[in-house]
């Protein structure tokens, strides 16, 4: 089978990014956002979810990193949606992966259905994971959901350190996908047809 891969950039007056992502590769990711935390759960969404992610972005953080945060989810959303089509096998489709760090436990699950919906309910004890705000991770999972095309539900059922919850929940996301975009041997569709 065809690996599937894409290379996605998009360079507005506030971001440059560029992404590429390989589902098929389990070689190690590189993510520089220059926001070392959001660097962090990156990587760790994809070592777990075992695909290829090299993401170079920046962008004016100075002002507020919302526009970064946001932006590099809508790239790697694109990203997604272009991989899965490079292959005319059918996927999965589902996905559901419940992970703990230490005090927190994570649930993330996951249709590629084609029909983006986001639901995400998470209350973080600290408003900030190093100098990361972490209420920007509802704009990184909103753009992502919304051009990868997903319904996805997102949920830290507890958790007293928000680190630990952050980082369970994009672990638990990686893996998600990664079942979620699992080569199957139909389409699991009763219409016949996803993303159409």
């Amino acid at each position: 089978m065809e690996q599937r891969k894409a290379e996605v950039e998009r360079k507005t007056k506030e971001t440059d990014i560029k992404i590429v992502l390989n589902i098929d590769s389990s070689e190690k990711p590189v993510i520089n956002t220059s926001l070392p935390f959001f660097d962090h759960i990156l990587y760790s969404m994809a070592f777990h979810g075992g695909f290829y992610l090299n993401i170079q972005a920046s962008g004016d953080i100075e002002v507020d990193p919302h526009h970064l945060v946001e932006d590099t989810g809508l790239v790697l959303g694109d990203a997604f949606k272009a991989a899965a089509a490079v292959s005319e096998k059918a996927i999965a489709r589902f996905g559901h992966f419940i992970i703990p760090m230490d005090d927190s436990l994570s649930e993330v699950t996951i249709d590629a259905c084609g029909r983006p919906y986001l639901v995400y309910r998470a209350e973080y004890p600290q408003e900030r994971a190093g100098n990361f705000d972490i209420f920007l991770l509802k704009e990184f999972l909103k753009a992502f959901s919304d051009r990868a095309g997903l319904n996805l539900h997102a949920e830290c059922r507890y958790g007293e350190n928000s680190h630990h919850m952050a980082e369970a929940l994009f672990k638990a996301m990686g893996k998600a996908l990664a079942e979620a975009y699992r080569p199957f041997d139909m389409v699991l569709s009763t219409k016949g047809f996803l993303n159409k």
